[in-house]
């Protein structure tokens, strides 16, 4: 039995509204519980020192190391054969055996890290183990 007999069917409508409202609800709360990070490659600012320069020690070593991968102990060339040849030649350069001294790392900056790491363990087979590396000044940008 059909008891709608005169009656036009009417096609049944989706109501957007309610469903952009909720929408737009969840999109204001991932943009204020969003992190925006921005991933750039690592910039290295290498140190910069603002003190003036400190007296002259008497008992301290300075290690140069330039990007060519030469070394100096006290102003002097050294060779690198290996670690112990320059563990030997910062124990010549020290004055007073009896305190150690303290070494000083300066190296360039386009020096590679392995040249530091080997003057570091020269020091450690030396027994020398106070060490500290050198900065330039900085200079107002």
């Amino acid at each position: 039995m059909n008891f709608r007999r005169g009656r036009l069917r009417e096609d049944p409508e989706i109501n957007l509204i309610p469903f952009i409202d909720v929408l737009l609800v969840i999109l204001i709360f991932l943009m204020v519980t969003t992190t925006y990070s921005k991933f750039t490659e690592l910039n290295i600012t290498l140190p910069t020192a603002d003190a003036e320069k400190a007296a002259e020690r008497a008992n301290e070593i300075n290690v140069t190391i330039d990007a060519k991968g030469n070394y100096t102990v006290n102003n002097v060339p050294v060779s690198f054969q290996n670690v112990a040849g320059l563990a030997a030649s910062l124990k010549a350069a020290a004055r007073d055996p009896a305190k150690p001294p303290v070494v000083i790392i300066n190296a360039d900056q386009f020096a590679m890290h392995q040249m530091v790491v080997n003057v570091m363990e020269a020091a450690r087979l030396a027994g020398f183990d106070k060490l500290t590396f050198a900065a330039q000044t900085g200079t107002a940008k």
